[in-house]
């Protein structure tokens, strides 16, 4: 990680050094595949909750075409980067890269158990060709924007398993793979805009990024809540019913929006940076367990 700065650019006294942050590692994990002989998921594999697994399954969806969007926002701002920042542009994007292979593997699953996708994919196509016409530090804001919701929604799932995905299916380990590496490298699209944008003036840097966070929150929410009400509705629930056990999975229980609103309202404070949480215990307590061979010959080499 690049230097923890303070408002906007400032150095911020009293925030764990650089080194002190976790490394980039490249897990190249291949999840579900039926050829490996892995028995196929139940249409419910969040521990057999129809809600949890469309708002899960709706996120998929938007991953692979999402992710090749933050690689290409990351890339176009890469160069006279410093060489620390470099090499996890270069880690970061081998990260994403195998998320989106596994994501697309995970989406044609989903379609396997009987989804019809077309619906979400549409709306997302429109999305993604709106974000696309903008300028590339749009993109590189609203990746920052995202990784940052990836970031406390990987916190949630490595924190709270049983209220989420604890089953012991590929599914749920595809989702925990994925949260580590999202936490590990979700300082460098920060990191890079603030370079991006370090001739700007701390005003207009905060308030450039603050817009942007609230105009991703509020898309994101509206089309999120949509591709889950379109998935329950192919499982028969439908209507009011729909919306209020969508409500109440998101804000009741077990309430991953109202678990992460204080960490979501943080990315507003002057000075904000990604690791001023530090979650890198979340990473040591994934990979503790599965330090085996099998699991080390997956480790790509950093560059």
């Amino acid at each position: 990680m690049s230097k923890t700065i303070g408002l906007e650019g400032s150095p911020r006294a009293g925030k764990q050094p650089a080194s002190a942050t976790p490394p980039i590692v490249v897990r190249n994990r291949r999840f579900g595949r039926a050829r490996d002989g892995h028995a196929p998921a139940s249409r419910w594999w969040a521990d057999g909750d129809p809600v949890g697994t469309a708002w899960l399954n709706g996120l998929s969806i938007t991953f692979p075409q999402g992710e090749t969007l933050f690689i290409d926002a990351v890339k176009a701002f890469r160069d006279g980067v410093p060489p620390k920042l470099a090499e996890e542009i270069r880690d970061f994007v081998k990260q994403e890269v195998n998320h989106t292979r596994e994501h697309l593997a995970f989406n044609r699953a989903v379609e396997d158990a009987g989804y019809d996708l077309s619906g979400v994919q549409a709306r997302l196509d429109v999305q993604m060709d709106e974000v696309r016409a903008a300028p590339p530090i749009v993109w590189l804001g609203v990746t920052v924007a995202l990784e940052h919701f990836t970031a406390l929604f990987a916190h949630e799932f490595l924190a709270q398993p049983d209220r989420y995905i604890s089953g012991d299916n590929e599914q749920a380990e595809l989702w925990r793979w994925h949260s580590v590496e999202e936490i590990e490298h979700k300082a460098v699209a920060y990191d890079t805009w603030n370079h991006a944008t370090r001739s700007m003036s701390r005003w207009k840097r905060w308030s450039l990024r603050s817009a942007l966070m609230l105009r991703v929150t509020r898309n994101f929410m509206r089309s999120a809540n949509r591709d889950a009400l379109d998935l329950l509705a192919q499982d028969g629930i439908t209507g009011m019913r729909a919306k209020a056990r969508l409500a109440w999975y998101l804000l009741g229980r077990p309430g991953m929006l109202r678990r992460l609103l204080p960490a979501w309202a943080a990315f507003f404070l002057p000075g904000f940076h990604p690791w001023d949480r530090d979650d890198s215990a979340l990473i040591r307590g994934y990979d503790a367990p599965r330090t085996g061979h099998d699991h080390a010959a997956a480790l790509m080499p950093a560059t």
